[in-house]
């Protein structure tokens, strides 16, 4: 029997391990899928700005379990490329060797945490936890002890995250402000070291983005960034000190640090570089997908650390773990063309297409888009291993 080992839980790696099953059965090969993860869910990371994020997420079992991919509750520790080794570590401490013939690495991103004066006084929503105590504290804003800029929040970074957060503040403020009487007293500002709003989401968007933050009143600081921060304040680099209950840090993602344990060339966010069928550039049996990876996408562009190009990822690397293992023909990577849907809170969203985003719908028709996507596509199915084998050997329309 031959050892597939995936590494991660997240999007790509679900999709790997399906993928793998799915191919090894159609090909009739003895193949053992294992995914190894420190959590027992898949986290739904693009919803976790919304609010109840306690909720966003999947059990593995209930994904994974049906089709027969064993799981470790475990946090790798260390991966040995030579000789074909994952070192882990157990939730009781005990550390665990794990072999594999084939490995995918799909430990997803995180985020780049600031390290100015009061940075521990900063929220962010990266992960199930952080998420979970942001969302605390806003439900606990009417509480607090100081009136001064209770309803204030200051979002760093003006790209995609930190826009669907700033315009989400919006309306959730709202709703807490009011029941106290102090609607008036809300106030979300963005700030970005940049000098235009999402400059990673092109001109394409702009005017729409920066007309729908005029409508919300959503103020801006471009071109600068922050200097210092307290429970009660954030001081931005100009010197501006703004009053502020909540700051919350949407600024700058990196792959996962375990790509720095495998012997491939990592672009400047960490990723491994792979090839056409997602194989690590000059690493035998290795393959790495979502967010670890840098991946031709098309008409010259690389991947995105998103969703959207995690889950083709992963099951076109676990189709091709297997390919390799057994001798069938591989795929190469071919993701459905580029597009992109921002949601803007009660101003609805935008929807884009093309690297040159191009934007192809806005308002309540695009807000009912990204409800979809957040709400069903990207979900994957639970108990049903024929619907989990079905998409995951759907490699286009996803």
């Amino acid at each position: 029997m031959k050892d597939i080992l995936v590494i991660g839980g997240g999007f790509a790696g679900v999709w790997s391990a399906a993928g793998a099953v799915r191919a090894a059965r159609e090909a009739g090969g003895d193949v053992r899928v294992t995914l190894v993860s420190g959590g027992d869910d898949m986290v739904v990371r693009p919803r976790l700005y919304e609010e109840e994020p306690e909720s966003m997420r999947v059990s593995l079992d209930r994904v994974l379990g049906p089709i027969g991919v064993r799981r470790v509750a475990a946090t790798v520790s260390e991966i040995d490329t030579e000789a074909h080794t994952v070192r882990a570590v157990g939730r009781t401490g005990e550390e665990l060797d794990l072999a594999y013939d084939k490995l995918v690495l799909a430990a997803g991103s995180q985020l780049v945490r600031p390290s100015f004066p009061g940075a521990q006084d900063v929220f962010d929503i990266d992960t199930l936890p952080a998420a979970a105590a942001f969302d605390h504290h806003l439900r606990r804003l009417p509480q607090r002890v100081s009136s001064a800029g209770r309803y204030t929040a200051v979002v760093v970074g003006a790209g995609f995250t930190g826009l669907e957060v700033a315009t989400a503040l919006c309306e959730r403020l709202r709703a807490i402000a009011d029941a106290q009487g102090a609607g008036e007293e809300v106030r979300v500002v963005l700030v970005d070291r940049a000098d235009v709003i999402g400059p990673e989401l092109g001109p394409g968007p702009r005017p729409h983005i920066d007309g729908t933050l005029d409508e919300l009143k959503i103020e801006r600081r471009l071109g600068r960034t922050v200097a210092s921060a307290t429970s009660e304040d954030v001081t931005l680099s100009d010197g501006e000190v703004i009053p502020a209950a909540t700051i919350v840090w949407t600024a700058g993602m990196v792959a996962s640090p375990l790509t720095a344990q495998i012997p491939g060339e990592r672009d400047r966010l960490g990723r491994l570089s792979v090839d056409a069928y997602l194989r690590v550039t000059g690493v035998p049996d290795v393959y790495a997908a979502g967010d670890t990876a840098v991946a031709a996408a098309e008409d010259g562009h690389d991947t995105t650390q998103s969703c959207q190009h995690a889950l083709p990822m992963g099951k076109f690397a676990g189709h091709n773990v297997v390919a390799d293992l057994l001798g069938t023909d591989p795929l190469p990577f071919t993701p459905d063309p580029y597009s992109t849907c921002l949601d803007l809170g009660p101003a609805g969203a935008v929807v884009t297409q093309g690297w040159d985003r191009t934007v192809q719908m806005t308002g309540e028709d695009a807000k009912a888009l990204k409800r979809d996507i957040n709400v069903l596509w990207i979900y994957p199915p639970v108990d049903d291993s024929e619907q989990l084998l079905a998409q995951a050997g759907r490699f286009s329309n996803l």
